[in-house]
């Protein structure tokens, strides 16, 4: 059973995130943001935080609109999507099934990009568009393949 895909981007600044999810509506969740590290680039330098420290949710339109419009560098993203019921904290992804929580997004080391989706067809658009970006090491994550134990970035 596929459980989401695996892949490497660029270690660079631009709008990754936004393409990454560009198959998903991300309007229709309710987003927890988890531990991370990411920066707004201004003038080729890193600035502010894209998300700030104290803020632990954000609305699917808001979110949308800081990954398409901004650019910025990934160090380690923590992304939880919502569609209703309150947010959890998910260790593990036994945790993750049980869970309201529809996809859980990963980026550890500005490339290591791990995506975790409950919706079957969802996964099998994200694994088609990080193929078209031309992103390496695209693979589907299984039972038998999963070596995370956490779905954590720390």
């Amino acid at each position: 059973m596929k459980r989401g895909i695996s892949f490497e981007i660029p270690n660079e600044y631009g709008t990754l995130l936004g393409e990454v999810l560009k198959p998903i509506d991300t309007t229709v969740f309710s987003w927890r943001i988890g531990n991370g590290e990411s920066y707004i680039v201004l003038d080729d330098e890193l600035d502010k935080e894209l998300f700030s420290e104290d803020r632990k949710e954000i609305e699917g339109a808001e979110l949308k609109n800081i990954l398409e419009n901004n650019i910025y560098y990934i160090i380690f993203a923590d992304l939880q999507a919502y569609t209703e019921g309150e947010f959890s904290d998910i260790e593990t992804y036994e945790e993750f099934i049980e869970s309201q929580c529809k996809i859980v997004l990963l980026v550890v080391d500005s490339c290591y990009v791990t995506i975790y989706c409950k919706n079957k067809e969802t996964i099998e658009l994200l694994y088609k568009n990080a193929a078209e970006c031309g992103y390496e090491d695209v693979k589907y994550i299984t039972e038998v393949n999963d070596t995370r134990t956490r779905l954590s970035v720390w």
